[in-house]
């Protein structure tokens, strides 16, 4: 607990609880847009302490969660043939796909893999070159750094037999695209903390002076939320619409200029589509043409593949934060850990996980426009 314990202090999470009650004097809607910030709140029912009125909307910051069902079926299409070691993050081989997960092709004989970073995969690459071996590479900006040294080292190695499926998503399009929606209720940012060590926030700032809305760079402790939650309550109260840091042991302006580099060098931006949510201009990353040799999607060329969302999971609604988990009709019933229905309850950070995990219990689902 050595440099944690001062960050769950619950004497000072009741004063600035405190100075939250004596500074808020409205309803206000601030969104985290981190899986990992979500978690916390819920699990220490800090969104449940707020001021009355006040509350937090969980947006779509489950990197597990947004990746789009297609790539899910793609890579289940890929690591079930022959040949192959697909590789990735625990969390994936539990995301349901249109015709099965990545752990019941393993179950059927297929060789997949968990990992704990892409230079593992590159490993198993390396030890094994009769194979080809596809890491599956989802996540936010946070990840992309490792992913492009995997590629990296595997092209200087001259190892050939390694590529990556590329699902990467950016925060800064995603806050945007929910700016624009005319359903957005959204009036402040907390921002993910471990997103900004890498990319800093200059990105954000053109965002908060244009759309006017406070952007607080947060992060993951108790503490960390609770006074992000205040300052970003400071400047509505006062009119203001900045970017601030308070993961200031962490972050800062400008980032991790060296990863930065390492990510320009082997990605480029590119449209993504999020799960649930739909496409978002410029808001992934793919491979740059230099690199296009480990792209495991021109390797592999997966054909003839339909994809169909399950009709019972709300997952997109969900991760807009329109709808919370427990007003899901298959909440804790159908859809539970065990048996998801939908990405958000099987990741670490995925939102109805964090509910369930938490004891939050079903509630009735608000009545939509025309019912």
């Amino acid at each position: 607990m050595r440099y944690l314990a001062e960050y769950r202090d619950p004497v000072l999470a009741r004063r600035l609880l405190a100075e939250l009650a004596a500074t808020a004097t409205r309803p206000w809607a601030i969104m985290e847009v981190c899986g990992g910030q979500t978690h916390t709140l819920v699990r220490q029912g800090i969104d449940e302490l707020l001021p009355a009125g006040m509350r937090m909307i969980h947006g779509p910051g489950c990197p597990v969660c947004v990746t789009p069902l297609a790539m899910v079926d793609r890579a289940v299409d890929i690591a079930a043939r022959p040949g192959v070691v697909l590789t990735s993050y625990g969390d994936m081989l539990r995301v349901p796909g249109t015709h099965g997960d990545l752990l019941g092709v393993r179950a059927r004989g297929g060789d997949v893999r968990v990992v704990y970073t892409p230079l593992d995969a590159v490993r198993v690459a390396e030890r094994h070159p009769d194979r080809q071996v596809v890491f599956f590479a989802v996540g936010f900006e946070t990840t992309a750094p490792a992913n492009a040294m995997a590629v990296l080292r595997a092209a200087a190695a001259g190892i050939d037999n390694f590529s990556v499926l590329v699902s990467h998503v950016l925060v800064p399009p995603a806050i945007t695209a929910i700016l624009d929606s005319p359903d957005n209720q959204v009036q402040a940012f907390l921002a993910a903390g471990h997103v900004c060590t890498v990319m800093g926030w200059t990105e954000y700032e053109p965002i908060a002076a244009a759309y006017r809305v406070p952007i607080v760079v947060t992060g993951f402790e108790p503490l960390d939320l609770l006074e992000g939650i205040l300052m970003a309550t400071r400047q509505l109260e006062r009119g203001r619409a900045e970017v601030e840091n308070q993961y200031v042991r962490s972050v800062r302006r400008t980032g991790n200029t060296e990863a930065q580099r390492a990510v320009r060098r082997v990605f480029r931006v590119t449209d993504r589509d999020w799960r649930g949510i739909g496409s978002i201009p410029g808001s992934g990353l793919t491979l740059t043409d230099e690199y296009a040799a480990f792209d495991a999607q021109r390797r592999f060329a997966p054909a003839g593949l339909t994809t169909r969302e399950n009709p019972d999971c709300i997952a997109g609604e969900i991760l807009l934060g329109t709808v919370l988990p427990t007003q899901c009709a298959a909440y804790g019933t159908r859809c539970t850990p065990r048996t998801p229905l939908g990405a958000p309850m099987v990741s670490s950070e995925g939102t109805c996980a964090a509910f369930h995990n938490a004891g939050r219990r079903p509630e009735p689902a608000p009545a939509r426009a025309g019912e």
